[in-house]
């Protein structure tokens, strides 16, 4: 429940990126600002806030940022200018922590050879909130105005708030890094990050994949909602419910991984992905034809960043939280990318140029992952 709320307040964003646009005054690629700022303050957060996880209790630090999330929804549903709404999407984006423990501290509590399942049973609760936040959104800035999705995502950020202390149950007794310097724990994130260059090509890796994502979904609302197409939100909104299959695929894609190594399921999983984005162009000028590139990338895509985390995860408990640090930060510095080229590309080139581009980004993504297999697991 957790995972999915607050991952879901980044996405809001995606189907209605269009009518938040028209609403400030704003072009298409100026509109990319807002999720590519939440994606670098997401990753500066993760930097200088995430390392905690290894020296303080998960459970108080994601009371802590939950509850300053929601601070920031109500500034981005109160929020009466452009720039306004972009700096409370960018604070959103610092505190949003939690999603990012919790893998980690739930690493810590399970046997090795149920890791790829549990960690895709994560991932499936942030897919779902992934879900619910872009087609909710859609479907309520439709029929309602896009600013009434903002003042339901802050409800259930409250929610989320008052109900955590209750629910999130204690550590126990986990590891914890040696006692320090705030400074020494922040420069040993850079120090195990040279130190473990498997983990960096998988955060290269998921990098690029979710660049790939944010580009597609960002530029694919405003292919759709422009006028040569004459689609509404409400219809991104359905689109985007294509994720409910990756609920059920990701947990099976994990057991499965689990068996046949998470390098060689990464590698499989990238071909799929090429062969879905490969077909976005031609498939892509139908709200139904669509659909077949989407299902496959949906199915597919999320199982990419489990079997990327799956290869540095089985390593000790008192330095995965750093590890995941330097991880998820690439990660949302590929998306911040993501962000600014899929819109920034849609707004010069349309969507053929769109399309070219996330092609490239899967291409690289195939072809670190085929170099990483070979070293086998």
């Amino acid at each position: 429940m957790t995972v999915a709320v607050v991952t879901a307040n980044a996405y809001y964003i995606h189907p209605i990126i269009s009518e938040v646009a028209r609403d400030f005054g704003v072009s298409d690629a100026q509109i990319g600002i807002v999720p590519a700022l939440n994606q670098l303050a997401l990753a500066l957060g993760i930097l200088l806030l995430l390392p905690l996880g290894d020296r303080y209790s998960n459970k108080a630090l994601c009371i802590a940022f939950v509850s300053a999330q929601c601070v920031f929804m109500l500034g981005m549903a109160l929020a009466q200018g452009f720039a306004l709404f972009t700096l409370a999407s960018t604070l959103l984006g610092f505190v949003t922590i939690a999603p990012y423990l919790i893998p980690a501290f739930a690493s810590k509590r399970v046997d090795p050879e149920r890791l790829g399942q549990v960690t895709a049973l994560l991932t499936a609760g942030v897919i779902f909130g992934i879900l619910v936040a872009r087609v909710g959104a859609g479907v309520l800035a439709e029929a309602y105005g896009w600013r009434v999705v903002y003042w339901c995502a802050f409800a259930l950020m409250a929610a989320v708030t008052a109900l955590l202390p209750l629910t999130m149950r204690s550590e126990g007794t986990a590891p914890k890094v040696p006692q320090g310097s705030y400074g020494a724990l922040l420069t040993s994130v850079f120090t195990l990050a040279r130190s473990h260059r498997d983990m960096l090509v998988s955060a290269l890796i998921q990098g690029l994949n979710f660049a790939t994502f944010t580009a597609t979904w960002l530029a694919l609302a405003l292919h759709l909602t422009s006028d040569a197409m004459g689609y509404g939100v409400d219809t991104v909104g359905y689109l985007a419910g294509i994720a409910a299959i990756s609920i059920f695929s990701t947990p099976r894609l994990g057991k499965w991984a689990d068996k046949v190594g998470a390098r060689r399921a990464r590698f499989l999983a990238a071909i799929v992905q090429l062969i879905g984005v490969a077909l976005m162009y031609p498939l892509g000028w139908n709200v139904w034809t669509v659909l077949v590139p989407l299902v496959l990338v949906n199915i597919v895509g999320p199982s990419i960043d489990v079997t990327g985390r799956m290869t540095f995860l089985t390593l000790e408990p008192a330095i995965r939280t750093r590890l995941t640090t330097t991880y998820i930060v690439i990660m949302f510095l590929g998306g911040a990318v993501g962000s600014i080229l899929g819109t920034a590309v849609y707004d010069w080139g349309g969507w053929g140029g769109t399309c070219a581009l996330v092609f490239a980004m899967s291409a690289c993504v195939l072809g670190l992952s085929y170099s990483a297999a070979r070293k086998g697991d």
